[in-house]
């Protein structure tokens, strides 16, 4: 058995909520993988052992707060600031690749990479959402 919820608020911002509902449990369960995984991620990336743990960390507190963000009455001002989050850390993926702050091997350059085109997807997805939500 299945339940339908119909929106009947006059609002139009479920597409936001959804993508940053999804954003917030992907990154938070990324976050959650990361801890037992940061040695063998570290060697396997070329990072160190600190930053995959403070990777980690940040990925479950961002998972949380977009989650909680997720749930305010209006959600356009805080889908936003998501929205910029993400671009945010696109950017500095890339900027972590070409400043050579660590020694990424092949690997590390690609899940790094990887990781930027993932925010990416996640602000476009969001912002479609934004963009359809009414003030």
């Amino acid at each position: 058995m299945s339940a339908i919820t119909i929106d009947r608020t006059g609002t139009r911002d479920g597409l936001l909520r959804l993508a940053m509902r999804a954003d917030a449990v992907l990154t938070g369960l990324a976050g959650v993988a990361g801890i037992p995984l940061a040695g063998w991620l570290a060697e396997t990336s070329g990072t160190t052992r600190a930053f995959e743990y403070g990777m980690a960390a940040f990925f479950i507190a961002y998972g949380v707060i977009v989650f909680g963000l997720a749930a305010l009455p209006s959600v356009r001002r805080a889908g936003m600031a998501v929205i910029v989050a993400n671009l945010l850390y696109t950017v500095a993926a890339v900027v972590l690749v070409l400043a050579d702050v660590f020694p990424l091997t092949a690997t590390g350059v690609v899940l790094t990479l990887a990781s930027g085109v993932y925010t990416l997807v996640f602000a476009e997805l969001q912002y479609q959402g934004w963009r359809r939500a009414k003030a």
